[in-house]
């Protein structure tokens, strides 16, 4: 069997870490200036923290977040309703041979972070800290054997 020439990680490759930046400034820039004019879209704030490109660059996936958390829904359905509009901004603010198709999903790293935001600050993870706290007090406390101590 021949070798690989690169290595093909389970992670996405630069070049489409580096579209996804692209887009991602591209989106952002649609949404800032109002160019997608939707009711729901310009009554709220949104922000793109991420956007996901297949291997082949075909598929953008565009996640978004409502400042606040509110209508969450209906803004990623209002985003979808105008994704053929989407995408032809997208081909005039980026020079790229294709232009991804798009999909937009809800961001949902903000909620993971607040779950490990709650059990960080559990009951059950200060009791395990303090434990821990007072056995590195216990070790520096107790003398510590030295070479000097070895009488022969």
């Amino acid at each position: 069997m021949p070798k690989k020439r690169f290595d093909t990680g389970s992670g996405p490759s630069q070049r489409a870490l580096r579209v996804g930046e692209l887009v991602r400034h591209a989106m952002a820039e649609i949404l800032t200036r109002g160019d997608l004019v939707d009711d729901v879209v310009t009554s709220h704030v949104i922000t793109v923290p991420e956007v996901r490109m297949s291997p082949d660059l075909k598929l953008a996936t565009i996640f978004v977040m409502p400042l606040g958390g509110k209508d969450e829904e209906l803004v990623v359905e209002a985003l979808q309703r105008h994704r053929r509009f989407v995408r032809g901004e997208l081909a005039r603010r980026l020079t790229l041979k294709f232009v991804p198709e798009v999909r937009f999903r809800l961001d949902e790293s903000f909620d993971e972070a607040a779950r490990i935001g709650r059990l960080l600050n559990s009951e059950r993870v200060r009791a395990d800290l303090a434990a821990a706290r007072a056995e590195d007090r216990d070790d520096e406390l107790s003398p510590r054997k030295t070479d000097d101590d070895e009488t022969p």
